[in-house]
C-alpha cells in the first residue's frame, strides 16, 4: 500500500491524479498537523514509497530461481513457453500433467531469463518506456516532461483459485471513496501482470467466467472495466500460463479452444532422467548462487535467442504452400472453426524466428502441430489413441502424399 507524508495539499486537494492507486496515510486522513513548520517540511519531502517493501533493487531482493537451461526433459513444454514469449498474442499456454513435473518452475525460470525492462516509476501499471502510445495507460499518455524510470524484472503473478473478479480486474478504491469522496480505480492482478506472466495453477478448477475473462484480456492486451461508475482501460499485456491435473477435472471445450498452445507432460519413467532431475534440484537447493552461475552462460544464450526472435518475428513470411498444409491438416483432424489454422501459423512463425529463419518451413508446422491442435480435437469413442498420435498420423499422410 502506498503512503504519502501528510501535507496540506494532500488533505485538501480533491483532484483525481492520473495514477489512481496513490494512497494517503492515517495522519493525513485524520487531518493531524505536524507540530512545527520544520517538521512539516521534513515530512513533506518524504518520497512516495510502498509500505513493507525494501528500497533495494529488485535483483537484490529476489532469490535466485532455477535456471531455464538446467531443466531436464519436458522439451515440448519448454518450446511452447519460448514460442509464447516470442509472440504473446498466441493466447497463452495450457500445461496439463502430473504434479511435481516442473510446470511452475519452468514459468518462473523463463521469466527470470528475460531481460529487465525500463518502466515509468510512478505508473501503477508498469508501462514500459519503449511501449508505443496505444499500449500506454491514460496517465502515461497524458504525462509530460521528464519522468523517472526504473528497471523492473519480468513479473510472474500467481492467480489463486479463490480470487474474485474484483481482485482480478480491479475495482473501486473504497478507501479514497470514503475518506476523500473521490472515484478512483484500484488496479487488480491483471495490472500487476502487465508485461509479464500470469500463472494459474489448477486452472481447470477456476470458475469458467474468470477463465473466459482472462483469455479475452490476454488476446486483446487491454483490460476494460465498466462498473460502479468507473470506466477504465489500461494495458494488460501478459502471457497466460495455465496448468492442471486432468484427473481433477477438465476445462470446457469452449475454453480449451481459446488457449493458444496446449502441452501434455508426464513424470519421467527412465532411471537416468529421474536421477539427473534430483541431482540438479538438490544442487540448486544447497547452493543457489553457485548453481545459477554454472548455467549463466547457457541461459544467456537462450536470452539472446529470444531477443533476436522477437526482433525477427515481423519479417518471417508464410508461403501459400504452408497455408495449404495447415488447412489440410486441420480439415483431416476435423477441428471446428479457423482458430486452429491461425494459431498453427502464428506458432510456426514464432518457431521459425526462434530458429533464426525468416521463412516458415513444413518442419515448423510439424513440430508445433501437436501443441497447437491437440486441445481442439473432437473425441472419437471408436478411436482409443491419444490426440498426439492422431495428429502425427494425419501429418504423415498429408506430408507423405
Amino acid at each position: 500500500m502506498l503512503t504519502r507524508a501528510p501535507s496540506p495539499s494532500v488533505a485538501t486537494d480533491a483532484n483525481v491524479t492520473p495514477f489512481p492507486n496513490t494512497r494517503i496515510d492515517q495522519s493525513a486522513k485524520q487531518g493531524n498537523a505536524p507540530k512545527s513548520g520544520k517538521a512539516e517540511n521534513k515530512k513533506a519531502a518524504r518520497p512516495l514509497v510502498a509500505t513493507g517493501e525494501s528500497s533495494a533493487p529488485e535483483s537484490v531482493r529476489q532469490k535466485p530461481v532455477f535456471p531455464f537451461s538446467a531443466i531436464v526433459g519436458q522439451d515440448e513444454m519448454r518450446r511452447a513457453l519460448l514460442i509464447a514469449s516470442v509472440d504473446p498474442s498466441l493466447g497463452g499456454v495450457l500445461v496439463f500433467g502430473d504434479r511435481g513435473t516442473g510446470k511452475s518452475t519452468s514459468v518462473r525460470a523463463l521469466a527470470a531469463l528475460l531481460p529487465e525492462r525500463k518502466v515509468f516509476a510512478d505508473c501503477p501499471y508498469s508501462c514500459a518506456v519503449t511501449s508505443s502510445p496505444e499500449h500506454l495507460c491514460a496517465g502515461c499518455q497524458a504525462a509530460s516532461g521528464k519522468r523517472t524510470t526504473r528497471s523492473a524484472r519480468i513479473p510472474v503473478v500467481d492467480l489463486p483459485l479463490g480470487s474474485t473478479e474484483d481482485r482480478v480486474v480491479g475495482s473501486l478504491d473504497l478507501e479514497r471513496a470514503l475518506t476523500r469522496g473521490e472515484k478512483a480505480f484500484e488496479p487488480g492482478l491483471l495490472a500487476r501482470a502487465n508485461g509479464g506472466f500470469l500463472y494459474i495453477d489448477e486452472v481447470n478448477l477456476l470458475e469458467d467466467h474468470l477463465v473466459d475473462l482472462l483469455l479475452d484480456v490476454a488476446a486483446s492486451g487491454e483490460n476494460v472495466v465498466e462498473r460502479e461508475g468507473l470506466s477504465i482501460r489500461h494495458p494488460a499485456q501478459f502471457v497466460l500460463i495455465g496448468s492442471g491435473n486432468p484427473e481433477e477435472g477438465e476445462l470446457r471445450p469452449q475454453l480449451l479452444d481459446r488457449f493458444g498452445l496446449s502441452v501434455e507432460i508426464r513424470t519421467p519413467t527412465d532411471i537416468p532422467t529421474r536421477i539427473e532431475v534430483v541431482k540438479r534440484r538438490d544442487a540448486f537447493e544447497r547452493d543457489r548462487a553457485g548453481f545459477v552461475a554454472a548455467y549463466a552462460k547457457a541461459d544467456q544464450k537462450i536470452r539472446r535467442q529470444l531477443i533476436a526472435a522477437r526482433a525477427r518475428l515481423a519479417d518471417v513470411t508464410v508461403s501459400d504452400q504452408i497455408l495449404e498444409l495447415a488447412a489440410r491438416l486441420c480439415l483431416a483432424l476435423g477441428t471446428d472453426g479457423l482458430r486452429g489454422e491461425l494459431t498453427l501459423i502464428r506458432a510456426a512463425r514464432a518457431s521459425a524466428a526462434l530458429d533464426g529463419q525468416t521463412v516458415v518451413e513444413p518442419r515448423h508446422i510439424a513440430e508445433i502441430a501437436a501443441s497447437s491442435l491437440r486441445h481442439r480435437l473432437r473425441r472419437n469413442p471408436l478411436d482409443d489413441v491419444g490426440s498426439g498420435v492422431r495428429i502425427d498420423r494425419a501429418l504423415s499422410e498429408i506430408m507423405g502424399s
